[in-house]
């Protein structure tokens, strides 16, 4: 892809460095924070204090001095654990080399801007500049801050790629509610399939996708007429096209606010406030609303009766009508897209699904856990798919080959590359959650939520000592946010588990919560330590899949892109590849 692209045995060079790491540091990641005091888990792994490891993780302080001497424990340390005790004792050299082993440190990743600026110097010179397509629409008139920022960044990565390889279209797995999706059909003129198992969104989709089909005409023609020096306000382009003598009324005259559910919530430490959508500031930003919402209450529009109109009136309506049908129909063949429901693996017939399928790129914006390798799979083994851009989250969903309680059978999520298959590579579940976690985020003080993980700890601790049950693989679920004391938590988690909670007083209750009070610091560290690791484990989940393209005959380029601020979305970072053109079906 440039010069600067790395080769397979670069790739597999930095995953061994990260596989080196994990491989001293990995306990951390995988301790259950259930367990935490019943199994004594800070006094196991960790030789410091929780101060010490608060204050460097938090501040940055750490990595601005010289280790201090640990005593004899720290005569000789791997990564900052003692080779003798595997127990933490040296914090400097410990978040030194997590720092170096994360993808920034690696200098594995390429910028947002580096790709954009290849595909750019690459792009077909018939076609037409994609930046150029639909410049006026912004995301931010139909969706909250978060999602206007990836779909922005992802959006004009994903037209470039369609530019470059000179196709049209765009497949869109697990498409969710469709904002991508909408987003390249109407500001790129794209013809984009979205792919969801969800049929209430699919059910969505279409009905924005119905919207956007009556309305997508007028801002066209606001667009071509504001170019031209003409103004009209898109509130008459609006009326222009309302249905009238079709018998449709229920169209929206008025913009309104979709407050929309953040999609990715797994460990999340987001700040839900910081997310609220935006307000609403020209006419035109309500036009794309309402054509984008399915949420918004619609209004009856006044209607002029037929009868009461001229000839002349009515003929213009009639010519209105049908273009409108017409363009409704190309639409429908171009630039509007499809919502499909199906459950997708890498080993469906995409041609089964889509009949009209030509030569496309494949995306995916936070693809859910085997999803996302199962996109990547798709993209290696249809010679239609072109390209790909696939940006994965919720890695604690990844199915792991060589977790034998996990993955029974079946085709598996992680690893996907060959070279860590062959060294049978396993992470655990608890390491999957963990990189979950948002360590930009956390180091501007939005940290994790320590109460309720505090309080299922010690829970566990009263299961033990009084219902001989705390490894019952049954699930408390979501009790702390119903419950008003500690005592309440657990009378009501006691319930759930169908454990007789008559066997303990308020106050024997409440003295487990005050011993334990005291070392609620050392799972605040502990965490915190895990928060630490988690690019780590990111960066060797992403590296695999990397690899793993790297590692395919047909696939000419490809690699690991930051498209968005991982304080906007921490799930950041995109897997792009492009295929051998001489190779692909050509429409």
């Amino acid at each position: 892809m440039a010069p600067s692209a790395h080769t397979l045995g670069e790739v597999q060079q930095r995953i061994d460095e990260v596989r080196r790491f994990l491989s001293a540091t990995l306990s951390i990641a995988n301790a259950h924070t259930v367990e935490f005091y019943t199994q004594d888990v800070w006094r196991r792994f960790v030789a410091v204090t929780p101060q010490e490891v608060l204050s460097a993780v938090t501040s940055g302080s750490d990595l601005q001095r010289e280790p201090e001497s640990k005593g004899n424990e720290r005569s000789s340390t791997r990564f900052g654990f003692c080779s003798d005790t595997n127990r933490l004792v040296d914090l400097h050299e410990l978040l030194q080399a997590a720092k170096a082993h994360s993808l920034p440190g690696l200098g594995i990743c390429w910028s947002r801007d580096e790709l954009l600026q290849v595909l750019r110097e690459n792009r077909s010179e018939s076609g037409t500049a994609a930046a150029d397509i639909g410049a006026e629409l912004e995301p931010d008139e139909f969706m909250n801050s978060k999602k206007s920022h990836e779909v922005q960044s992802m959006s004009e990565v994903v037209a470039y790629l369609a530019q470059y390889c000179r196709v049209k279209q765009v497949i869109d797995v697990g498409s969710g509610k469709g904002y991508l999706s909408s987003f390249l059909s109407l500001k790129y003129g794209l013809r984009v399939y979205g792919i969801d198992s969800s049929s209430t969104n699919t059910h969505g989709a279409q009905e924005r996708n119905r919207k956007l089909k009556k309305f997508s005409r007028a801002y066209q023609k606001h667009n071509k007429r504001s170019q031209e020096g003409e103004t009209h306000s898109p509130r008459d382009e609006l009326v222009e096209i309302k249905p009238g003598s079709n018998g449709d009324d229920n169209v929206s005259c008025a913009g309104g606010e979709n407050e929309l559910q953040e999609e990715e919530k797994v460990l999340s430490d987001v700040n839900p406030a910081a997310e609220r959508h935006l307000e609403l500031n020209t006419e035109t930003d309500e036009l794309f609303l309402s054509a984008l919402s399915v949420d918004v209450i619609q209004t009856a529009c006044p209607r002029i009766p037929p009868s009461q109109l001229s000839a002349e009136e009515r003929e213009r309506r009639k010519k209105e009508n049908l273009e409108r049908k017409a363009l409704n129909r190309t639409a429908s063949g171009s630039s509007v897209f499809s919502p499909l429901t199906s459950y997708v693996t890498a080993e469906t017939e995409l041609r089964e699904l889509i009949s009209e399928l030509e030569d496309a790129v494949m995306v995916g914006l936070h693809t859910c856990g085997d999803l996302a390798p199962s996109t990547l799979r798709m993209f290696v083994a249809k010679p239609e798919l072109a390209a790909v851009c696939s940006v994965g989250c919720c890695y604690h969903l990844l199915s792991e080959e060589f977790d034998q309680q996990e993955c029974l059978h079946g085709i598996c999520g992680f690893p996907l590359s060959q070279y860590l298959r062959d060294q049978s590579w396993f992470c655990g579940r608890n390491a999957r959650m963990s990189a979950c976690l948002a360590l930009e985020r956390v180091s501007l003080g939005q940290g994790i939520q320590m109460e309720s993980l505090f309080y299922r700890a010690v829970l566990h601790v009263i299961l033990r000592d009084h219902y001989g049950s705390y490894k019952s693989e049954k699930r408390v679920g979501n009790v702390y946010s119903k419950a008003k004391s500690f005592v309440d938590y657990v009378r009501r988690a006691l319930t759930r588990l169908d454990q007789d909670e008559s066997k303990l007083s308020d106050n024997d209750i409440q003295d487990y919560h005050d011993r334990y009070a005291p070392r609620m610091g050392e799972m605040h560290a502990f965490n915190m330590l895990k928060v630490t690791l988690a690019p780590c484990i990111e960066g060797l989940i992403l590296l695999d899949r990397l690899c793993y393209l790297k590692e395919q005959e047909d696939v000419s380029q490809s690699a690991l892109v930051q498209l968005f601020d991982p304080l906007l979305s921490p799930r950041c970072y995109a897997v792009v590849g492009l295929k051998n053109s001489r190779n692909r079906v050509t429409s």
